[in-house]
């Protein structure tokens, strides 16, 4: 059974997962986001796959969750955090490694989500936004640590503060991203690394994702933790619904600290 929202192909010990909502910049359903966490939990277990790709369709890798709509603050809950962080942690705790081909912007949990990955390809025309100071939250999906442990304390405040896109080469160019190609040779060096990969030694591969990631990324169990329930705390504010409303009504938000 397909989800919507999500293309599944798998070639030569390669899953690929694409993120196909081209026309909301591949925001992502509650749909997509479990069955991408349970594709990637199952993936640990089975032999015939040796690297997963998460990717989008279109301009986007994925800009995260879905906020357009009349009270669209309404729509979300812990349920919602408990998504994105399942997510997160099936990206970080497979087995196998983990691949982002970040063809576009990747913004808010789709941001999280490629920064949790092992390698990332990414295009010279996508940037990263952490957005979520547009509407009233804060980074979520362990942001606050995976792009802290890449780039530092004082870009990470100036990226999760200011809201400020950051291109594809100054991703790279800080260690953000471990891959920077030209948009025309993007898909060719994807798939080109995933192959490489598929080819390694896959205990070899998963003990040093393993060690690697309890260094760099220790803390991040904790972030998720305080970051699920501040980010509740958050979504009941009026300013959060305010910056919900602005935001699908394509102005600037008045924020009041209420």
């Amino acid at each position: 059974m397909t989800t919507p929202g999500l293309v599944v192909t798998e070639n030569a010990s390669v899953l690929t997962i694409r993120f196909d909502r081209p026309e909301a910049f591949n925001a992502f359903t509650g749909e997509m986001v479990l069955e991408t966490s349970r594709l990637l939990e199952t993936a640990s277990a089975r032999d015939d796959v040796r690297v997963v790709v998460l990717t989008g369709t279109g301009a986007a890798f994925s800009t995260g969750a879905d906020i357009g709509g009349e009270n669209a603050h309404e729509n979300f809950d812990v349920r919602a955090l408990d998504a994105a962080n399942r997510l997160v942690r099936a990206i970080v705790n497979c087995d196998k490694l983990v691949v982002a081909g970040v063809n576009g912007i990747a913004a808010g949990v789709g941001l999280s989500a490629a920064l949790a990955c092992d390698l990332h390809v990414c295009a010279e025309s996508a940037a990263f936004l952490l957005a979520f100071a547009r509407v009233g939250l804060m980074p979520d999906g362990g942001a606050s640590v995976t792009v802290a442990s890449a780039i530092g304390r004082a870009r990470t405040m100036r990226l999760a503060m200011l809201a400020e896109p950051l291109p594809a080469k100054e991703a790279y160019d800080a260690g953000l991203v471990s891959h920077l190609v030209p948009d025309a040779e993007f898909d060719a060096a994807l798939g080109s690394l995933a192959k490489r990969l598929s080819h390694g030694a896959p205990l070899a591969q998963a003990a040093t994702k393993r060690s690697v990631n309890a260094a760099a990324l220790g803390a991040l169990e904790p972030a998720l933790e305080y970051e699920r329930t501040t980010q509740t705390m958050l979504l009941g504010t009026r300013d959060v619904a305010e910056g919900m409303r602005a935001f699908s009504e394509k102005r600037k938000p008045t924020f009041t600290g209420e």
